[in-house]
């Protein structure tokens, strides 16, 4: 058998986490997740989708605020003699200590094809650049930033309406294998890995409150992209009579009209003038309310 520790938090890793723990091949000790946070609208605080499911079924579970700071967990993880540690959208910055730990190496899952889109917001940035396909990888976790060689890769291609969501749900059911082959072949010395071309790297930082802003002078295909690469994580919105507008769904259209202007409504949606052409709005977000269709939205308020 071959030992693992698991390192992840959202819910993108639960697939990979219960193929592993059923895998003939692979003992699941232990798993490492980000502490419990408040969520919601009472603050109570919320474990991990991850610590959930390590609970459920009696996995030992560990939740350091910084495990490059706490010798204590590095020392218990020692005590379980792992042969890999595993990271799947984990959130915290491994220490060389804490890579010496497992007996072979530590190895990510990363959600792009690397070197492509290192960083924080690989899914997201994918299909606001309006890329065609992407991919996932594993890889040797190095001390920097998803620069370790390259285990195995796998080519995802992103539809023209495809949403983070979307693909954050492909992506989790696409990985599981991968890991499970990258551990046994890597195990039996089967496995020749990669190491990364320097060229093509770009880096897929985090996501800010300001990117998400619509701006009515970009191409309404950039700003479809926008939409469906932060959908409801954390939405593309603007601003309507002084209230936030999240936007869910969108359709670029022909037509012309005033940037950021309403320039009609119907049924189908509620047309903006933008740089070049116009943006249907499908589905929409007022502030203090819940989704709804943009023509409902539109009926409800004044221009």
């Amino acid at each position: 058998m071959i030992k693992v520790i698991f390192f992840g938090t959202p819910d993108i890793g639960l697939k990979s986490l219960d193929y592993l723990n059923n895998s003939k091949e692979i003992e699941v000790c232990a798993v490492v997740t980000q502490p419990d946070k408040p969520a919601g609208r009472g603050k109570k605080l919320q474990a991990s989708p991850i610590k959930k499911y390590a609970l459920e079924h009696n996995i030992p579970v560990f939740q350091p605020k910084s495990i490059r700071k706490e010798p204590e967990i590095q020392q218990a993880l020692k005590k379980f003699e792992p042969d890999f540690f595993v990271t799947f959208a984990f959130g915290q910055i491994l220490s060389q200590e804490v890579l010496d730990i497992p007996k072979f190496e530590t190895i990510n899952l990363h959600a792009s094809l690397l070197p492509k889109y290192r960083g924080a917001n690989p899914i997201q940035r994918a299909i606001i650049n309006g890329d065609k396909e992407t991919g996932i990888c594993t890889m040797i976790t190095e001390l920097g930033l998803d620069c370790g060689d390259i285990c195995k890769k796998l080519v995802i291609p992103i539809s023209d309406n495809m949403n983070c969501e979307q693909l954050w749900n492909e992506i989790g059911e696409k990985s599981p294998q991968m890991i499970e082959n990258t551990l046994i072949e890597l195990k039996n010395g089967t496995l020749k890995t990669e190491k990364q071309c320097e060229d093509g790297v770009c880096m897929a930082p985090k996501l800010t409150k300001e990117e998400c802003l619509i701006d009515w002078t970009k191409s309404n295909k950039d700003i479809h992209n926008l939409v469906r690469g932060v959908c409801r994580s954390p939405s593309a919105y603007f601003i309507h009579n002084n209230k936030i507008i999240k936007v869910i769904e969108t359709q670029p259209i022909d037509g012309e009209g005033i940037q950021g202007k309403i320039v009609s409504h119907s049924k189908l949606g509620v047309d903006i003038g933008c740089g070049n052409g116009l943006v249907r709005l499908l589905t929409v977000k007022p502030e203090g309310k819940g989704e709804m269709k943009a023509s409902d939205w539109y009926n409800g308020v004044k221009e």
